[in-house]
């Protein structure tokens, strides 16, 4: 009998190292590593004393491991300071992440959090599917912090997804993973097992539905949907019957850092952790131990870190002229900020200035977008948008990243597409 039980303790042990060596095939080659500094870099080098705070970026720092930790404390001050009063569900559970990453207490947020999502229901059962992505991330944050007070409002979030007919786009699917997956792993001793079931089908779903995007490439959605798919499928208990080749998909997210695609900080921050080998389960279990500044290796083509100067000016219009819309309004100020702000700066400054330039942002996979200007709020159905536009040109880049130059004129233009 030892005989025997030695034996199936080596041959157990045989799989568990094959096992291992598998998913450790699914990692970034060493010679391709400072490939990867270089985008970690570029992130870090986008949080200043007048950019935005995003918290996805220093979740994605805090699970990477920081090389400027000056940054890695002005972002995580300018959260912890943060005005949580017009924050959406998802924008507050990104802040809540970012700070429990940062081993900061999230203080009555969580609170805050809960008794949103408490009171949280879609306005039907064919809603858009971005309008789960922000619960998503809600659910995944109360799971981090009380996984057993969460267990009712995750069930009945659940439940919702699962009579919901609208396809999920990538992003929401792949949070959607990620929360109930967390959901699943917590369930409390003694639970109904009705909820591990519910979990299990709802889970079961969604990866299938992600599979169905793995391109012959390996890239899932698009590139920049990848990372967060990445992490979804490498995490989730119920696996999609066509199997995902991880390592496909690595390969093909290095060629693209390699062509330059990955400039965003945004677009970084969601690609960083499944980079590392991480992913939005691990934010509970960062070690915030003090630690040396470390130097990261670079690759022959380093990033330039932007610094920031004197004030400028910029001049901002806010226009609806669209027919059949109420609220017709054409209106414009020039508000003066430091040099580097971001667009959302602008619109902040110009709102504080003068309650004409009223505006509400919406959490997003690529951070907070603005929904509404004025009252006016786009509406999918409705097939209405606010466009950003420097002079004539659409900008290509959100409110939050976009960068303003001196003098320039940014108009924001309720527009149907």
């Amino acid at each position: 009998m030892a005989r025997s039980a030695l034996q199936f303790l080596t041959l157990l042990w045989a799989l568990v190292g094959a096992s291992t060596q598998t998913r450790s095939s699914c990692s970034v080659p060493s010679e391709d590593q400072p490939l990867v500094n270089d985008i970690q870099v570029l992130m870090e080098s986008s949080v200043t004393d007048s950019a935005f705070p995003n918290p996805s970026v220093l979740i994605a720092m805090n699970l990477a491991g920081a090389y400027n930790l000056e940054a890695q404390k002005l972002l995580t001050y300018k959260l912890m300071a943060s005005d949580t009063a017009d924050l959406t569900a998802g924008q507050l559970a990104l802040t809540i992440m970012a700070l429990t990453s940062s081993c900061r207490d999230p203080g009555d947020r969580v609170s805050i959090l809960q008794e949103q999502m408490e009171n949280w229901a879609p306005s039907s059962t064919d809603d858009h599917a971005s309008t789960f992505y922000g619960p998503s991330l809600a659910i995944l944050a109360l799971c981090q912090n009380n996984p057993e007070a969460t267990l009712p409002t995750a069930a009945r979030f659940a439940k919702t997804l699962l009579a919901n007919s609208s396809p999920f786009n990538m992003d929401t699917g792949a949070v959607a993973t990620l929360a109930l997956t967390c959901m699943y792993n917590k369930i409390p001793v003694g639970s109904e097992e009705g909820y591990r079931a519910l979990f299990a089908q709802v889970l079961k779903n969604i990866v299938e539905n992600i599979s169905t995007r793995i391109q012959d490439d390996g890239i899932i959605g698009d590139i920049y949907s990848t990372g967060l798919a990445m992490q979804a499928l490498s995490v989730s208990p119920e696996q999609p019957s066509n199997k995902w080749d991880c390592e496909k998909t690595m390969d093909a997210v290095l060629t693209e850092i390699k062509e330059g695609v990955f400039y965003n900080p945004m677009s970084i921050a969601q690609i960083l952790p499944s980079l590392k080998g991480k992913t939005y389960l691990d934010v509970p279990h960062v070690s915030c131990s003090p630690d040396h500044e470390v130097q990261p290796t670079l690759s022959n083509h380093p990033s330039t870190v932007p610094t920031s100067a004197s004030n400028i000016t910029v001049i901002y219009t806010v226009n609806n002229q669209l027919r059949g819309v109420e609220l017709l309004f054409n209106e414009t100020i020039s508000v003066s900020v430091r040099e580097g702000s971001v667009l959302l700066i602008v619109l902040e400054e110009a709102q504080r200035e003068n309650p004409k330039f009223k505006f509400e942002t919406t959490m997003t996979s690529w951070g907070p977008i603005v929904s509404s200007i004025n009252g006016i709020t786009e509406n999918v159905n409705h097939k209405t948008y606010w466009q950003f536009l420097s002079g004539t040109t659409p900008l290509n880049e959100g409110a939050a990243d976009y960068i303003p130059f001196n003098h320039e004129h940014i108009t924001a233009n309720f527009t149907q597409y």
